[in-house]
């Protein structure tokens, strides 16, 4: 195996950004492989919210894969640390959260990043970080902080940003790197895993390692993911989102909906697919953009809800939005025979997560009655048997009168 640790590193280097370093990752590869050991891979995860989207699912993939070399992935939840809150990309100090809202997130992302990893015990670790950050007293605090100064916290580009504009930095979220590396030396990590937006924290670990005698471990960083809007960072906030809990229809409609110019990103960082058949599909003199992106929505639905679930969303969509057909099957909601808002039976259809984004839906005319177009959001309606409700070009609802 030893002499297989460069093509090992070549493998690795797909999708990421930077590798500190990869002379360090080929060396610790030939290592553990000439002693028999398992690399441990460190992935933390602050639970601040209950689900994964594709954007968490890159790094997840990437620990999969130093999974299927044989390592171990020691997954991290950040229970203490979250009841901090990164700081990373804030302008704003976050909320703490409350230990019973961490420990619900902590479940669901576990369950949810199942979907990834390899669960079998010889291959992944879950760790909880509040077993050694709860036990630290006040001269380990100190010891802890020693290890670094403010300028280089200053370094950090959100609370360089914030420091210059006159914004507020708690001297809580300085801990937050600290116990993040920290994390990294109780465990013993070879390798941590993180998106471009985690460099900070992770390069302290390295730091915090040396303090404690250890190996420092290799960081490996990761794109972050555009959301389906082609501009922001995926995330469930700004609605650019593709969750791994979406249905297979909403998971193919979605990914049906980026830019042409996105496949390849998605393609690299979302699939194993090798990178002279990306190319190939990329390239729209040798792959009509449509076959290539039913391709990359077929892959995607198969990862997480069976190969049988992509050929149906595929037929469905092809049925809906190419021929202009109902959908099969769609929701039945049963109200009464009373009048409604169309922004309240939208509400109550589920169609939209609020009454903010029901009215929104209606006023930029996403909203349709059995095909007729709802213009106003305060529309009083009653509902009758069998009638269709669709919003957007995904969501449809039939009403069943009790």
């Amino acid at each position: 195996m030893a002499e297989n640790a460069p093509r090992a590193v070549e493998s690795l280097k797909r999708g990421t950004v930077e590798i500190y370093t990869e002379s360090e990752l080929a060396t610790r590869l030939a290592e553990a492989a000439g002693a028999g050991r398992q690399m441990r891979i460190k992935l933390g995860l602050d639970p601040t919210s209950p689900d994964i989207h594709l954007g968490h699912t890159v790094v997840l993939r990437k620990m999969r894969q130093f999974q299927d070399m044989g390592h171990k992935a020691v997954l991290i939840i950040g229970d203490y640390t979250a009841r901090i809150g990164d700081p990373t990309g804030q302008n704003t100090t976050r909320p703490m959260l409350s230990p019973e809202q961490i420990n619900q997130n902590a479940q669901t992302y576990f369950e949810q990043a199942g979907h990834i990893l390899d669960t079998s015990q010889s291959k992944l670790e879950v760790r909880y970080n509040s077993e050694w950050l709860s036990d630290l007293n006040l001269a380990d605090l100190i010891k802890l902080t020693s290890a670094m100064t403010v300028a280089r916290m200053l370094e950090r580009d959100t609370f360089e940003l914030r420091h210059k504009a006159g914004d507020p930095i708690g001297i809580h979220e300085f801990l937050y790197p600290l116990m993040q590396g920290y994390d990294s030396v109780m465990i013993g990590s070879d390798v941590e895993l993180g998106g471009t937006d985690q460099t900070f924290n992770n390069l302290v670990g390295r730091d915090l390692q040396r303090l404690h005698d250890q190996p420092p471990q290799i960081v490996i960083t990761m794109p972050i993911l555009v959301g389906l809007d082609g501009k922001e960072k995926m995330s469930k906030s700004k609605n650019n989102y593709v969750g791994v809990t979406d249905a297979p229809g909403e998971m193919f409609g979605k990914i049906m909906s980026i830019s042409d110019e996105m496949m390849e990103n998605y393609y690299t960082l979302l699939t194993d697919l090798p990178a002279d058949q990306i190319a190939t599909l990329t390239d729209p003199d040798q792959t009509h953009p449509k076959e290539a992106k039913v391709l990359l929505g077929r892959t995607i639905v198969a990862q997480f809800h069976g190969s049988d679930s992509a050929v149906a969303a595929a037929a469905e969509f092809d049925k809906v939005f190419a021929q202009g057909q109902l959908p099969d099957e769609m929701p039945e909601i049963v109200l009464a025979a009373e009048p409604i808002s169309v922004k309240q039976l939208l509400t109550a259809c589920k169609l939209v997560g609020s009454g903010g984004e029901a009215k929104r839906m209606v006023t930029q005319g996403g909203v349709s009655i059995d095909g007729q177009k709802a213009t106003d959001p305060n529309t009083q309606i009653t509902p009758t048997d069998g009638t269709i409700i669709q919003v957007g070009k995904r969501r449809f609802a039939r009403l069943a009168v009790r």
